[in-house]
C-alpha cells in the first residue's frame, strides 16, 4: 500500500508502507503541519504559507530520487539504508519550534533545533522498538557510509534542494528556482564523498547564485528581519513579566516555557519539557499575541498589536555601521512616546544587528566536481564563472529596526 500526497512543487509523491510511512504519520511529524516554513515572511510574500511538514515531504521525495539515481550508477545502497536515510530526512526538522528559530532566542537557552530533533528521534525510536537506530546513526554522521549523511546534511543535501525550490515557488521569487532534478541526476560518490558529475557544473553554479539571491531577497529581507525581531522581543518581554509573577494568557505548552527557566539540561533531564515542546506550534504564539495586545503592560501590548495588525518596526539597512548617536535618538524618542524608560526602549523597541552571508564556504562540507578521468576539483577551482574570492566573500549588512512614530 502506498500513501499518495499531491505536492504543488513535485506533483504526486508516493510513500510506501514501512518505516518512512510510520515516521510520516507520527504525531511529532504531524505537528509540523502547524509550523510555517518561513515564519513571518508572509508579511512580505503573502503566498509563503507553506509548512515544515510540506518541506519534509518534499525533502523525502528528493531523497528517494537521489537514492534511485545513485543506485543506477552502481553505488551500493541497501533497502535498510534507503529506508533509514529517508526516515532521517523526514525527521531532520522535527525539532523546530514555532516560527523556525525564534524559540531558540527567547523561550529556551543553549540548545538548538538540531539537538531537539535528535532527542525527539530517540524518543520515537523507543516507540518503534529500535527501528530508527540506523537513521539516527546516519543523522549523527556515525555510519560507515558518510555520503548518506551528506544527503541529509551538507551543502548539497536534500533539505537545501527542497527549501530553495519550495520557498521560491511559494514566495513567487522566481530567481530562486533551482534545477533540483538536474542536480540529483548528476550526484555521484567518490571515496565515500558526495560529488557532482562534471556535466552538472552549470547547475551547481546556478544553485549557488540562486541560494545567494534567496537569502538576501527572502530569508534576510528587511521586513522579515524586523518582524522576527518584534516577535523575539514580545516573547522576551512576556517571559520577563512571567518571572515577575504577572499572570499572562498562554496555552499550557506556552505557559510551561514562559514560567520556567528552560536550558539544554531541562530538555535532557525533564520529560515534561519535551512533552510541552511537542504541543507547541505557531497557533499557541498567535493566540497569545492576540490576547496580549490588550495587556496593561505597554511594551507587550505595543509589540503584540504591531504583529497582529502588521504595524511593524521600521528598518534601515546599511552597508556600513549605523552610529550610536542615531540609535540613541530613536531610543529617546520611543521612550517619550510610550512613557517607558530608555532602558526598556533600548531592550525591546529597537534592535541593531549585523547579518552576513557568503555564496559558498569551502571550509564547510565542500562541493566537488567529478571528471571522467576520476579526478575531482572543488567547485571554486572547477568553475569558470566563480573563483575562491568571489565564492567565499561575505556580504555584510547592518540592520537597525525600531518602532515607528506613534
Amino acid at each position: 500500500m502506498v500513501k499518495i500526497i499531491n505536492d504543488p512543487v513535485f506533483g504526486f509523491i508516493g510513500i510506501p508502507k514501512g518505516l518512512p510511512y510510520d515516521v510520516l504519520t507520527h504525531p511529532y511529524l504531524q505537528r509540523l503541519t502547524r509550523i510555517r516554513q518561513l515564519g513571518l515572511s508572509s508579511f512580505v510574500y503573502p503566498g509563503a504559507q507553506h509548512t515544515r511538514f510540506q518541506h519534509s515531504v518534499g525533502a523525502f521525495y528528493l531523497m528517494s530520487e537521489a537514492v534511485t539515481h545513485l543506485r543506477a550508477k552502481g553505488i551500493p545502497i541497501s533497502d535498510a539504508e534507503a529506508d533509514a536515510v529517508k526516515a532521517a530526512i523526514l525527521l531532520h526538522d522535527v525539532g523546530h519550534g514555532p516560527f523556525s528559530h525564534v524559540l531558540e532566542h527567547t523561550l529556551v537557552s543553549n540548545i538548538d533545533h538540531e539537538e531537539i530533533s535528535l532527542l525527539l528521534m530517540e524518543r520515537i525510536n523507543l516507540e518503534f522498538g529500535g527501528r530508527l537506530d540506523l537513521a539516527i546513526r546516519i543523522y549523527k554522521d556515525e555510519y560507515e557510509k558518510r555520503f548518506l549523511h551528506q544527503l541529509v546534511s551538507s551543502q548539497l543535501d536534500m533539505d537545501r534542494l527542497d527549501y530553495l525550490r519550495r520557498d521560491s515557488f511559494f514566495t513567487g521569487v522566481t530567481e530562486g528556482n533551482i534545477g533540483s532534478a538536474r542536480i540529483i541526476k548528476m550526484l555521484n560518490v567518490k571515496d565515500d564523498h558526495l560529488v557532482v558529475d562534471s556535466k552538472g557544473i552549470y547547475s551547481i553554479e546556478n544553485f549557488l547564485t540562486n541560494r545567494r539571491l534567496m537569502y538576501w531577497q527572502v530569508y534576510l529581507h528587511k521586513t522579515s528581519v524586523a518582524s522576527e525581531k518584534m516577535l523575539v522581543n514580545a516573547l522576551s518581554r512576556a517571559k520577563e513579566l512571567a518571572h515577575q509573577g504577572v499572570d499572562l494568557f498562554a496555552s499550557p505548552a506556552l505557559r510551561y516555557f514562559l514560567y520556567n527557566h528552560i536550558t539544554k539540561e531541562t530538555f535532557y533531564n525533564d520529560t515534561e519539557c519535551l512533552d510541552a515542546f511537542v504541543h507547541l506550534d505557531d497557533n499557541d504564539i498567535w493566540c497569545a499575541l492576540k490576547v496580549w495586545a490588550s495587556e496593561k503592560d505597554r511594551i507587550l501590548s505595543t509589540l503584540s498589536t504591531g504583529l497582529v495588525d502588521r504595524h511593524l518596526f521600521k528598518v534601515e539597512v546599511s552597508e556600513s555601521p549605523i552610529s550610536q548617536a542615531v540609535r540613541k535618538e530613536h531610543i529617546r524618542r520611543i521612550s517619550n512616546a510610550l512613557g517607558i524608560t530608555q532602558k526598556d526602549a533600548e531592550r525591546y523597541m529597537i534592535t541593531y544587528t549585523t547579518l552576513e552571508k557568503n555564496m559558498y564556504s569551502a571550509s564547510d562540507d565542500h562541493i566537488e566536481i567529478l571528471y571522467r578521468d576520476g579526478s575531482a576539483k572543488d567547485i571554486a577551482e572547477a568553475s569558470d564563472m566563480f573563483n575562491h574570492s568571489m565564492l567565499g566573500k561575505k556580504v555584510k549588512k547592518y540592520y537597525l529596526c525600531y518602532m515607528r512614530n506613534t
